[in-house]
């Protein structure tokens, strides 16, 4: 045997010293690999809409809804499910409501504990009962796996079970054991989590997202441009903070740094006041905040001119510093006539929207005034000091990637940046030039860099391109040739808002370029699908989010509310379980209240998009590989044992 082979089995021995233990093992492990694969779900471009997610997690996209129809089929009507469903997906907020109604809690607890009891057991059909046990609530889990767990052999079973429900409800633990029995479905129904990017930005409650995906027993991220944007603020990022602030005061959503993570705004909101006290900055209303106080709405408008101005001019400065980034022709500040309000472009002069600029030198444009200096060093400061921040980020970076592969399957946000011909484009990053996967993989490791390396200028590079990344043109996240939020907000000329997209968005429906970057990530083409999300479907306009003879599919529908308007839809799920993939597509949400008052769910639609000929096993996947390779070390193990290189020790 060889000396590292050996090695390695002597510290395997470690963990399963005898036969018996290794052969045990070996049965276990094999016993896995034989069952059904766990259902996926994949999301994206969330953007802070809390509520409709949470939904859709506890609702595991119409699962848990169709579990409930398998078991009962038609013992039950279709109300009494859907009161099931809600149950499940609000336990204590529809308790609370049905205890002002019921006369008789107590036969009401015993009907849902046993019809609970059964949607559990189908749930957990698919899963080892070792699995299923950790899932298992501490508090109740011998009970509840001896009532999800079919016993053959018992005699009087249902004396047995009636027993057990009796004493649960005499005792006065009902509601609590509903509770557990509900979340255990919730986690059930949904094996693994991919969120393909974009949790930030535009609604009200990405912390509270973040905070829920902390507690998610499995999830993958793949970061979106916006995430990216909140990383390099956390980092300290100047023209990323003034990104984050400005795009939070653009949607009146201010709080979320201010009440969600406890950061200071209020310098930033006194010198806009002053700053701006006579100035209506009518080119930077709110966006969705129609029932917004009138004054509250006036500081909120000028908090957000504030911050875009100070942003044009951090953003100057960093393009000044990093001229490959192709920046400088993005700065405008010094091709203003501030006496004229006008601005030349191309050789064109236009008519500024507003002309009002009190903190700008025309002699140096990009320079911040001594105000402004101290309001973006405290921000900084606030920014990077922030726990909460700090450890969403951290989950960011544990739980996330700029791309993933998973299940033979290639995830990403944006794009692939490519040239028109479809062959991989180019890119430069400090000197050196990348393309396909390796651009990927360099421009993830400045983003860690930007926040664990040891060499300050690593650490800088990495923290800027954190910047780039969300909005240069040759970024995989961003995709266009311009990111013109001055031109939006102080032209009237709607040509300079054109942004012009990657050549990669134009040969979405071309197979053979989809298939050579799945060859480029080393997936096989005949199998793998890419799987991606950032730009919204327009349902409404007919397009199809099936790409390339299904070889893409693109999992934007419109998450966010400030989308739903183009897209027609609420967003797309895509499951992946043993049986196929199939693609469902939500309808708005109308909030909890309905929900548990009207039994209202998310109605969606389902679009199948591929069924396997055979069922997908465990043993497909890339657990299975991982499994099948512990199995073949354990019987190299028991070889060892019985051939005596290693010698077993002795069977209690």
């Amino acid at each position: 045997m060889k000396a590292l082979e050996e090695k390695y089995l002597e510290g395997l021995s470690e963990l399963f010293p005898s036969i018996a233990a290794a052969s045990t093992e070996i049965i276990n492990l094999q016993a896995i690999v034989n069952l059904p694969k766990g259902t996926e779900h994949f999301l994206t471009d969330i953007h802070g809409e809390y509520e409709a997610f949470a939904h859709v997690l506890k609702n595991g996209s119409g699962s848990v809804k169709r579990k409930v129809d398998d078991v009962f089929a038609n013992t039950m009507s279709s109300r009494d499910k859907q009161t099931l469903a809600t149950l499940i997906y609000y336990p204590r907020e529809k308790m609370e409501r049905i205890r002002e109604e019921e006369q008789n809690m107590d036969d009401w607890y015993k009907i849902m504990l046993y019809r609970l009891i059964e949607v559990a057991k189908r749930s957990a059909s698919k899963y080892t009962r070792s699995k299923v046990r950790k899932a298992l609530p501490k508090d109740f889990a011998y009970v509840i796996e001896e009532l999800i767990t079919e016993k053959s052999g018992m005699t009087d079973k249902e004396s047995y079970y009636n027993s057990i429900i009796s004493t649960i409800i005499q005792i006065g633990r009902a509601e609590e054991f509903i509770v557990a029995l509900c979340e255990l479905i919730q986690r059930l129904v949904v094996d693994h989590l991919h969120i393909v990017g974009d949790i930030y930005d535009r609604g009200p409650g990405p912390h509270l997202i973040m905070d829920k995906l902390m507690e998610y027993h499995s999830v993958d991220i793949q970061w979106g441009n916006h995430d990216i944007l909140w990383m390099g603020a956390a980092a300290g990022q100047k023209c990323c903070i003034a990104n984050v602030i400005r795009i939070c005061a653009r949607y009146g959503n201010l709080d979320i740094l201010e009440d969600g993570y406890g950061i200071n705004l209020l310098p930033l909101a006194t010198f806009a006041w002053k700053q701006y006290a006579k100035d209506p900055c009518e080119c930077f209303l709110l966006k969705g905040q129609d029932n917004c106080k009138p004054q509250e709405m006036e500081l909120n408008m000028k908090m957000h001119k504030a911050i875009s101005v100070i942003q044009f001019k951090v953003e100057g400065q960093a393009a000044e510093l990093y001229p490959e980034f192709g920046f400088q022709r993005r700065n405008f500040l010094d091709k203003i006539n501030y006496e004229e309000g006008t601005i030349t472009i191309g050789g064109k002069i236009y008519q500024l929207l507003d002309d009002y600029f009190p903190t700008i030198d025309p002699k140096n444009p990009y320079q911040l005034s001594a105000e402004e200096e101290e309001i973006m060093n405290r921000l900084v400061k606030a920014f990077q000091s922030c726990e909460k921040l700090q450890r969403h980020m951290r989950f960011l970076l544990n739980k996330g990637s700029l791309y993933k592969i998973y299940n033979s399957n290639l995830l990403y946000h944006g794009c692939v940046p490519l040239n028109d011909d479809g062959s991989l484009r180019k890119v430069k990053i400090y000197g050196k030039s990348y393309q396909g996967r390796t651009l990927y993989d360099v421009m993830e490791s400045y983003v860690r860099k930007g926040f664990f390396a040891v060499d300050p200028d690593e650490k800088k590079k990495g923290r800027d391109l954190m910047w780039y990344i969300w909005q240069g043109a040759n970024s995989p996240l961003f995709g266009k040739d311009k990111m013109a939020t001055f031109e939006r907000y102080f032209l009237a000329e709607k040509e300079l808002w054109k942004e012009k997209k990657n050549a990669y968005y134009l040969l979405l429906e071309d197979e053979n370029v989809m298939n050579g970057i799945l060859d480029e990530f080393g997936l096989d083409r005949e199998i793998s699908h890419i799987i991606n999300g950032h730009t919204p479907v327009h349902v409404n306009q007919g397009e199809n989010p099936l790409k390339a003879h299904g070889r893409l599919i693109v999992i934007d529908g419109g998450f966010c509310k400030a989308y739903q308007k183009t897209t027609g839809i609420a967003g797309y799920t895509l499951i992946f379980n043993s049986h196929g993939m199939r693609l469902k597509s939500h309808q708005p949400f109308s909030g909890m209240e309905a929900a548990l008052e009207e039994n209202m769910d998310i109605d969606s639609e389902s679009q199948q998009v591929v069924t396997f000929p055979k069922r997908v096993m465990v043993a497909d996947t890339d657990t299975g590989e991982r499994l099948k390779e512990q199995i073949a070390d354990l019987e190299d193990l028991l070889t060892a044992y019985r051939e005596g290189w290693i010698a077993a020790k002795a069977e209690r």
